[in-house]
């Protein structure tokens, strides 16, 4: 503890180093100069690389959804196929639905197809079996 006291005593307070950096703002009371020491750590991210990322996922997602369009318009398809053995009008009702769905998802030749072929197998069952 002596020590200590001795040491305040002799008022042999060690200055920070200042590394060559200069009062910026001495005429501003209260702020601050800018440090020279501080440095950025970040990566730099241009618009070639964000285009280039942006080219890749468009790509692989424009693969991908396409067979998603697909899957739906063979799906409504099978379902109206299957409206003409079994379940006409409820099986039908699910091929339109796919269908319109299909559509919706951009496989409009497909979704098309199982929306006619859903209401040709409902038409018959409702207005041509019932008199045969």
């Amino acid at each position: 503890m002596d020590e200590f006291k001795s040491y305040q005593d002799k008022n042999q307070v060690e200055q920070a180093p200042n590394h060559g950096e200069n009062r910026k703002n001495e005429d501003y009371v209260g702020i601050e100069p800018d440090s020279t020491r501080d440095e950025e750590y970040a990566a730099e991210l241009t618009a070639d690389d964000y285009n280039a990322s942006l080219m890749e996922d468009a790509n692989t997602t424009s693969e991908t959804e396409s067979d998603v369009n697909y899957t739906y318009g063979w799906i409504a398809i099978a379902l109206s196929v299957i409206s003409f053995f079994v379940w006409p009008v409820i099986m039908g009702a699910a091929g339109i639905i796919f269908g319109f769905v299909s559509r919706s998802k951009g496989a409009d030749t497909l979704g098309n197809i199982a929306i006619a072929a859903g209401t040709i197998s409902i038409a018959i069952t409702l207005f041509v079996l019932p008199f045969i």
